[in-house]
Order: structure tokens, then sequence, then C-alpha cells
């Protein structure tokens, strides 16, 4: 039972908080809903501790938090959960805000006088087979439908990249209804360098999932072996079955002992981490989901605002944020051998990473911070919504 009549939902099918960039982008967007709207309820993942209600001031949080292993499985249960809390609640609110079908179709498929917005980071469609290789066509058809009715049904879509906007368009999302807000970073003094970190070190910070490219990142890295005191450092959400894999990996390829590893950092033990590094890398890799979906990977952003210089593929996706040669060095994708030269000219010419860092930090003052994103959402999004949503 609620202790409150929110206004405003926000959900999304996403564990949180972690220090994964989709639990960085819920907070920065709920919170902005939740100022607009007066209060309101968050709804998302559980599990690892985290409690199933917590209410902070005037916002109430409801984590699904029971242990149903089968992805799919726990996506419809979480469904249900929702279902259940919008009968409690539904004739209160004005405005809801959800991230993924697995949470739109409850909210789109009752009788409602709430406005909707459809938040595209991605689609299930898309992502979901790179993960779940063996997905049978029926399962993926029927996601494709959800999403498509989560879309028609919303009064607003919001995307970070022009690229997935693009991506929607072409499916048949109508145009009108979209609005492109990009992801952000927030500009920040830089913080003292810890004593435990590697005199030289290249970063690799987010998560481990296949379109990612940390494979090219380590064999890349093995051919950067006349640099002796180089060391690789990977930052990364929480333990996972991947990272036990490329563990194992980076052991065949003779780099354990170049590379260190951290997990479940706060933002205090990460960012002398992220500001510190020689170079920062996305090797993000050439496939649907990168090319045809689009993405706007918050690591990018958060590297360029610390003035470190950022190597990644060389994409549509990542040119929305990154010009080659200005604010950082793009390369082609799935090409060790590229992304090693370019690693190399990195390292060896310290005045082209200053110039590139401080390049990097300027574009994002410039159009890239959090301040500017949120402004438009509330502006832009909620405030109007907000007054059309509100209950008779």
């Amino acid at each position: 039972m609620l202790r409150s009549s929110p206004r405003a939902l926000y959900a999304a099918f996403d564990r949180f908080p972690t220090r994964k960039g989709a639990a960085i982008h819920i907070d920065r967007f709920a919170r902005t809903l939740f100022s607009a709207a007066g209060g309101g309820l968050l709804y998302v993942l559980g599990g690892e501790g985290l409690p199933p209600y917590q209410q902070e001031g005037n916002i109430e949080i409801v984590r699904f938090s029971l242990p149903v292993e089968n992805y799919l499985s726990r996506a419809l249960a979480f469904g249900a959960h929702l279902e259940a809390l919008l009968d409690e609640v539904g004739d209160n609110l004005a405005l809801c805000h959800f991230r993924d079908p697995w949470a739109g179709i409850p909210i789109v498929s009752r009788p409602r006088r709430y406005a909707c917005v459809y938040e595209v980071n991605g689609l299930p469609s898309i992502e979901l087979p790179q993960v779940y290789p063996d997905l049978d066509a029926r399962t993926l058809d029927k996601i494709r439908t959800d999403e498509r009715l989560c879309w028609e049904a919303a009064d607003r879509i919001v995307t970070p990249a022009a690229t997935i906007a693009g991506n929607l368009i072409r499916l048949g999302c109508p145009a009108e209804k979209i609005v492109t807000i990009p992801n952000g970073a927030d500009i920040r003094p830089r913080p003292p360098r810890p004593s435990e970190l590697p005199e030289s070190y290249i970063l690799y910070l987010g998560a481990l999932q296949p379109w990612q490219g940390f494979e090219v990142l380590l064999r890349a890295f093995t051919r950067l072996g006349d640099f002796p005191g180089l060391r690789l450092v990977v930052c990364v959400s929480h333990p996972t079955r991947a990272m036990v894999r490329y563990q194992r990996m980076a052991d065949n390829l003779g780099l354990t002992g170049r590379m260190l590893w951290r997990t479940a950092l706060e933002e205090a033990e990460l960012a002398p981490i992220r500001a510190h590094a020689l170079a920062s890398v996305a090797p993000l890799r050439e496939c649907a989901r990168n090319l045809s979906q689009g993405c706007a990977p918050l690591k990018i952003l958060e590297s360029m605002a610390d003035g470190v210089a950022v190597v990644a593929s060389n994409m549509p996706a990542v040119r929305e944020i990154i010009t080659d040669g200005h604010d950082g060095k793009l390369v082609a994708a799935d090409r060790p051998a590229e992304l090693a030269r370019a690693l190399r000219i990195l390292i060896e010419y310290p005045e082209l990473r200053a110039r590139l860092g401080g390049n990097a930090r300027r574009t994002i003052e410039g159009r890239l911070t959090w301040d500017l994103s949120l402004r438009r959402l509330r502006d832009e999004v909620y405030r109007e919504l907000l007054g059309k949503g509100d209950p008779a």
C-alpha cells in the first residue's frame, strides 16, 4: 500500500540504483519529472539487498524484487506487479513515463486520463537477439507489436540520439511525437589522483554486453606490450558471467598482470579513475544494435567532461557526440590493430591527448550538460503534458 496519491509515475525495467548508465539516466529523468509534478512514484527492479519499498521526501520507490531467473518471465511478472500498482493509484496520475514495453504495456492498455511518455534508449526487439540468439521468431514478433503499441499510444517519445529517432521513424513511429534530448554530463573540478592508481593506464568504463566490443579492446591491448608500465583499468557496475568470461580470455591472451578490474564503484570512487586516464575507450561493435538502432553512451560523455581523450568506434551515433580529430579519435569498429594504433599515438603524443581532452570538455560545456538536457525535458515535455494529463 502506497502512502501517497502520486501525480507522476516513472517506470523502468532496470535495477536502480546501480552504476550502470541506465541507472544514472533514470535518476536524472525521474528527479526532473518528480520536481515538475511535486513528487511521484518510481517503479524499478530491485534485488542485491535493495529494499522493496523506500521513501525519499515526496518520492516513493517500489522495487520488483521477486527472484525470477528467466528474463522474459521476469519482465512479464514486473508488468503484472505494475498493473496492481496502477489499480491503486491510476486515477490520481497525471503523467506516466516509461522506458520499455514491459512497463509500457500495462500503462497504455488501461482506460486512462494521464498522459504518457515513452523513453526509447533502445528496443528489446533489436537488443535481445544479441544477448539471447536462440530467441524464437514468434516471441520477437510479440515484442515488436508491444513496442509499436507503446509508441502509438504515447503522447511523446523521448530519445537521446538522432540515430535512435531515425530508426523509430523507419519502423513507423510518428515523427511528430519524437523529441530528441541528448544525454549529458556534469562539468566538475578534476579530483586528486589516488596513490593506488597505476602511473599510466587506459580506461574501459561500462557494461560488457556483446555490442560493447570489449573483446576488441582486449585484442588491441595485446599490441601495446612495448609499454611495460601501461595498464588497462576496467570499471563495471557489478560482477557478471560476462566479466568472468572476459577475465578468462584476458588470461589466455597474457594480459592478466596488466589489467585491473573494479566493480560497483560509487561516483566518488570512479571519478578520479576516469579523470586521470591517458585515454578512455568505447570500442562499440558494428552490429544492428549500434548501427541501425543507434545508441548514446554516457561513458563517452562522462570521460569528455573530465577532459580525457576518448577513442571510440566510428559510427553515426558516436559522430553525434565526437568530431574526429577535434574532441576525440574515431576508429573503424571491430579492428583491434587500428584501435591499438590510435591508442599508441595518444600515449606517445601527450600534447595531442591534452588538446583532444580540452576540446572534449568544451564540447560538453557548450551543448551536452545535464542542466541543458533536463531543462529541455522539463520545459518541452513534462510541463506541457502535466497540464494535459491532470485528472478531472
